[in-house]
């Protein structure tokens, strides 16, 4: 009867020790928008879980939902998920990581994709927050894409940049640009766009007026990426960007971050926190591998040549050297 009992108390003990392990943990996404640097973003986080044991429709759920570039909606979104509580909210890119901090003070928030988190309010400083909020920022010293540039355009005089000045990864990006370029006796022309439709029209304001147009992970930008493209082949006028993804769309080259690789490195957070950890005590991150990638074809297509030596220090070339 004893043994029984002592049986019986165990099961009771154990039990939900048993059932906290197999739980099914909910995990919701918001992106801003969707274009391949914020898919791939998401891709990782995802891979990144599966990695770490979750594994979907078993012990994870996941809910996905973009913005379709409206900040609006990007706050309406966050409230829903809020309204779900989920285990965890993952937000890429700043609008939405701005509207998911903005509705929660309880929900762990991981960002991922944000070029300033403490200019955009997300975290006061690069320390653990001691609230509900990490991520892993994709911030880039501005210094070494200026020397990017150079080598890719060795007689570069002038820098082009279409921005939107609501997206505050792209007005820091701007006030980093013209104080770099200044030092270096280089002129920014820098063009607002506030809406993806307004690109093709600020691109048309560089012509004859750039040597290169540089670009970042603007939102509206990447998301009308095609457009500048066909603006850059048109008037020969080379492409550079920020991020890899680019060349695939048709840059000359780029130097930046992988965000497939910015997502895994999120995920990892993000399952650090499924598995317990306060999100208050995870010190926010930047992501860590930066690539250099070029395009021959888009080149030709551009009106330059690159030179043999970025040629040679590529990660990866596509098109014929």
């Amino acid at each position: 009867m004893m043994k029984r009992a002592i049986i019986l108390i165990l099961m009771l003990v154990i039990t939900p020790f048993f059932c906290l392990a197999n739980a099914v943990k909910n995990v919701a996404i918001t992106a801003i928008v969707e274009h391949p640097s914020l898919d791939q973003i998401r891709d990782g986080v995802k891979d990144e879980l599966t990695a770490n044991g979750f594994k979907l429709n078993d012990n994870l759920n996941v809910q996905y939902r973009s913005a379709q570039g409206s900040s609006a909606t990007a706050a309406q979104i966050a409230r829903q998920f809020v309204a779900a509580k989920p285990d965890v909210i993952v937000a890429i890119a700043t609008p939405s990581a701005q509207a998911t901090v903005a509705a929660t003070k309880q929900i762990p928030v991981v960002f991922a994709g944000i070029t300033d988190p403490i200019a955009a309010k997300l975290i006061k400083n690069w320390n653990p927050s001691h609230n509900n909020v990490t991520g892993v920022s994709d911030y880039q010293e501005i210094g070494p894409q200026i020397e990017f540039m150079k080598k890719v355009v060795p007689n570069v005089k002038s820098v082009g940049y279409i921005y939107s000045p609501s997206e505050i990864n792209s007005t820091v990006v701007l006030k980093n640009l013209q104080n770099e370029l200044s030092q270096q006796n280089i002129s920014l022309v820098a063009v607002p766009a506030q809406r993806t439709a307004d690109i093709s029209t600020a691109a048309n304001t560089l012509k004859g007026k750039v040597d290169l147009i540089y670009t970042t992970t603007d939102n509206n930008v990447v998301s009308a990426y095609e457009s500048l493209v066909k603006f850059a082949n048109e008037n020969k006028i080379p492409l550079l960007a920020s991020f890899p993804d680019a060349i695939e769309r048709g840059a000359v080259a780029a130097y930046g971050m992988s965000y497939y690789d910015v997502g895994r490195q999120s995920g990892k957070l993000v399952a650090r926190v499924l598995n317990g950890e306060d999100p208050g005590n995870i010190k926010p991150e930047i992501g860590q591998t930066l690539r250099l990638v070029v395009n021959t074809d888009a080149a030709k297509k551009q009106g330059i040549s690159l030179p043999p030596d970025v040629i040679g220090s590529a990660y990866k070339v596509i098109g014929q050297k």
